[in-house]
Formats: C-alpha cells, structure tokens, sequence
C-alpha cells in the first residue's frame, strides 16, 4: 500500500529509505509546511479556539478518563480514615484501642494499583502505536467496567488488592494515551492548555473523592465504603458513548503512511469557517516534522528511546515525572489521613481534603493563564522551591503540641496543593508531551510514566509507614523527610530541564540533535525548514550529516 505521496506505512517498509518522493527535499511540501508552521506559530488563543473547538472538546472527553484515577488513589487515601472501612478490612490494635489497615496492607493496596498501571502502560504503548489512540481507549474503558466490579464486591482485604491491580491496567492505558492524544490534535498555542487540563481532571477526581467519602464516612454499615467504590461506574459509560465518534489523531496516520485519513482526521477536528486555513499544508508540516525524525533515527522501538538524541529526551521526561513523585505530593493524597494522624477527627479532614482539591482546581486553571506568559522551565522550578519551603515549615510544626499546630499543618498542606496545582503539577503534562519526539511520544511517555508509577511504590511504602500509627508514626516531621528529595529534584530540574515554549516539534528536534544546554534552549534561535542554529551558525543538512557518516 502506498499513499497519495508515494510514503509506505513504516511497518511494511521497516524504515528503509522511501521510494518516491523525498518529503524533505520536495520544494512544494517543504514550502507548505514552514507556511503552515509560521502560521501556526503566529496563531493566537482565540483564533485557535475558533478554529479547533472540536480538538478541545475531544482532548476534553478523552482526558477526562484520568478522573477515575485521580478519583480511586486519593479515595484509598481517605477511606483509611473511614472507620467503617478499617474494620472490615483491618485489624484491631489493642495498642491503640481501634480498628486500622496495617501498613503493609495499605502498601499492598497502592502498589497494586501503581503495579497494574505499569502493565497497561507497557500494553497502550504497543496497541496505540499499532492500533491508534482512539481503540485503545475505548478498549480500556471496557475493561475499566468490569474491573471495578471486583473493588465492589471485594470481601477481603486480598481481593481488594487483586481489584486494585485489575484497575490499574486501564489507569494505565490512559496515563499513556491522554498527553499523547492531547498534544498532537491542537496547534503549539492550545498543547499547554489541553495538556495541563489532565492535571484538572486528576483534581476533580480527587475532590469528588474527598465528596464522596465526607457524604459516607458518618454511616456505621458497609454502604460506607461501598458507596465510594461504586461511584467509580459514573464516569466510564458516558466517555466510551462519546468516543465512539471522536476521530483519530493526523499524527498518528502520517506515522502509518496514510495521508488521506490524517486530513480527513484533521478536517473533524477543526472549524470549516475559516478560508484562511490549508489542512493540506498542516499535513505536509506533520510529515516533513515525521521525515525529519525519520532521518535523525531509524527505529520505533522501546530500544531507541535509550539512542543517540533520544537518550536525553528521555531521561528528561522520565525525569520530570520522577520529580513529581519525590516532592511531596504524595501527602497531598493522604491529606485526610495525615490530619487524622495529626490529631484531627475524621468528619473535620474530609472538610479540610475537599478545601484542598477545589483550591487544587483554582490552581490549575491559573496555570493556564501562567502558562501564556512564564516559560514553563521557570514555572517548573519555581514551583518546587516554593513546595521545599512549605514541607520545611509543615515539619517544624510538627514539635508544638497544641490544637492549633494541627490546624496551621492543615492550611500549609492546603497552600501546597495550590502551589503544586498551579506549577509542578499542570506543568509536568505540557513538558513531557513537548519534549518527547513525536515518532517515539507514545513510547517514552510509556517508560516516564512506568518510572513515575514504579517509584510512587517505593514513595507509597514510605509514607505509609511514615504515617502508620502501627508503623514508625512519624506524623507530620514525614515532611521533613520530602523536602529532602524535594531539594535534589529542584537541582535536577535547574540542570537538566530544557523550555520548550512556544516551539514547532521540528524545531525540538533540532535544539536537541545539536546538543543545546537546557539553560539556552530558550535563546537559541532555530529554522527547521533551512537548519540554520543561530545568528553564525552554517547551513547544517541532514542529508550531508548523514553522508559524513557514511564515509
């Protein structure tokens, strides 16, 4: 099979060297594409939303799966300060005169879900490469029904972590698919704000959560934590209906060859009102941007995110999302247990936890306005220096044995889930879609987010028995123990972390392949149409690199 311009899917010509037209070298296409890439680059918010109100309403519908995962991992959190719960599942300490989910079962219980996530991640990578992002995710929604029946009829606490793990494998689908989906249906100017739109949907799973739990945590039978399972059957029905109909993404049937279905894709995701815009154009700058990583590397395979440029690329991304896990925002999830742990009754920490979700929102939706005008290097760092200080001050509190410390650890954590949610987190989204290359995007966001999810195990089995009354009950001084990881993530993320701001995909490319120091991707100027580096820098081809290395 071949396609109107001659390029056979990468998986029948095994990445050899296309017969037919040469994309980078067709004066016709290349033209199109830097006409469709400045004119993207010009675009502004507005006329972008007029022009792909489709792409944002489906990047919405399909990143809204990632609110039943935001919703199951802090309803974990909560539910060990439900009573109810911690008698059913738990046992009595006759130490502390009550019912309570031993550490090593709470651990259980998170690491099964983190576990099966790992697992999804590794399947969604290889069924969307293949498959597309679209069957993926309806694929998983199925499977996401049928798991969360096993959560609700769970007698035991054993169950319960084999449902956690079930459960996982759709979060982790998910995980994968959202960035990806979301940072290649819109132009550069909408990617942070669809991208970071995955955090609000974390935190409206969170609150909801936190709603639920305080709404049931007053009633003494089994409809107390069985009602919060069950709320898990709201979300999925509606979103696989609407996804039905969602179109695929034009990325995703450039990289199999297939020109007409990616401009056919295109059309439906933007407004037909407009005379100024050209989808033929826009394809041809999604296939020189697919030919030019084409030419830089030769595989897409797990293995050649470990090559050459793409070492680094990543290690920043996994990178980025480790440092998510390792600057405290894991209290954030156990926000209600940590009060309880602290001294507060249950009733009180559930009010407390969904103050602390809603301010999340709040947080979020300023980063969008962040976001236009602050580098997101600056917003990124900046927002880990803040977390540094608040867990030092949350720690510090920790020594005064009055009511009111307890209080002022619980408006600290509220601050710093504001801080988290207006930097770090919504942030995270819009760097790893960015800086992972387009061709190998759906295979690295896999490897970050399995790292990310194979470390909040070990982050999950240290606050638990932080936390645990019948473990090492550190209380609040736990904090201490995060602003230190909290301080060696803001010396990676100084080092380490590139701007991608206002950046083609093409010219990503570039910057990396020539090596350009973190600290200077945001100086350094770049045409990815005549691969010219800066103001001094000579016309650079990748054909006459290529040549070199041949000889």
């Amino acid at each position: 099979m071949t396609t109107k311009k001659g390029v056979m899917p990468d998986a029948e010509r095994g990445h050899e060297h296309v017969e037919g037209i040469d994309v980078m070298h067709d004066e016709t296409l290349v033209s199109e594409a830097k006409h469709a890439a400045d004119a993207e680059q010009q675009m502004t918010l507005l006329n972008a939303i007029k022009l792909y109100p489709k792409a944002i309403s489906w990047s919405v519908l399909l990143s809204s799966t990632l609110i039943m995962e935001g919703y199951d991992l802090a309803l974990l959190g909560s539910l060990y300060a439900s009573p109810v719960f911690n008698e059913k599942f738990g046992t009595y300490s006759a130490d502390k005169g009550k019912w309570a989910v031993s550490a090593a079962w709470q651990s259980g219980l998170s690491n099964g879900a983190r576990a099966g996530e790992i697992f999804g991640l590794i399947f969604a990578g290889w069924v969307s490469d293949r498959y597309g992002y679209k069957v993926t995710t309806i694929g998983s929604l199925i499977l996401m029904i049928m798991f969360i029946f096993v959560l609700f009829f769970a007698p035991n606490i054993k169950l319960l972590v084999v449902g956690e793990v079930l459960c996982g494998i759709p979060w982790g689908a998910f995980q994968s698919v959202t960035p990806a989906y979301a940072s290649e249906v819109a132009p550069v100017v909408l990617r942070p704000y669809l991208t970071t739109f995955i955090n609000m949907c974390w935190v409206v799973g969170q609150f909801f959560a936190a709603a639920v739990n305080k709404g049931s945590v007053d009633r003494t039978d089994e409809w107390a934590y069985k009602i919060p399972f069950g709320v898990q059957w709201v979300w999925p029905v509606p979103i696989l209906v609407g996804l039905i109909f969602a179109p695929e993404s034009p990325w995703w049937y450039v990289r199999h060859g297939d020109r007409e279905a990616a401009k056919a894709s295109l059309l439906r995701l933007t407004s037909r009102n407009d005379p100024s815009f050209n989808a033929d154009e826009t394809i041809s700058m999604i296939e020189h941007t697919n030919e030019l990583e084409k030419q830089m590397k030769e595989g897409l395979t797990y293995r050649d995110c470990f090559k050459g440029i793409d070492l680094r690329r990543t290690e920043i991304v996994m990178g980025i999302w480790l440092v998510q896990t390792l600057c405290g925002q894991n209290l954030m999830g156990y926000f209600a247990y940590f009060m309880t742990q602290a001294g507060m009754d249950a009733s009180n920490s559930f009010s407390l936890s969904m103050g602390q979700y809603a301010l999340g929102m709040v947080g979020t939706a300023g980063s969008w306005f962040l976001m236009s005008r602050v580098g997101r290097r600056t917003i990124h760092f900046s927002g880990i220096c803040c977390q540094l200080v608040i867990l030092i001050i949350v720690g510090s509190l920790s020594f005064s044995s009055a009511n009111s410390s307890v209080w002022a650890i619980g408006a600290m954590l509220i601050v710093f889930t504001f801080v988290y949610d207006f930097t770090v987190g919504p942030v995270t989204y819009s760097l790893i879609s960015e800086l992972s290359s387009t061709r190998l995007k759906a295979k690295t966001i896999v490897l970050a987010r399995a790292g990310y999810n194979a470390s909040n195990i070990f982050v999950n089995v240290m606050t638990n028995y932080q936390l645990s009354s019948t473990a090492w009950n550190w209380g609040a001084k736990t904090a201490y123990f995060w602003a230190g990881t909290c301080l060696l993530s803001a010396i990676w993320v100084y080092f380490r972390l590139p701007e991608p701001k206002g950046r083609a995909y093409a010219e990503l490319d570039l910057l990396f392949e020539h090596r350009i120091s973190a600290r200077k991707f945001a100086e350094t100027k770049i045409d990815p149409f005549s691969h010219r580096l800066g103001d001094d820098m000579k016309k650079v081809s990748i054909e006459q690199k290529l040549e070199k290395e041949l000889d």
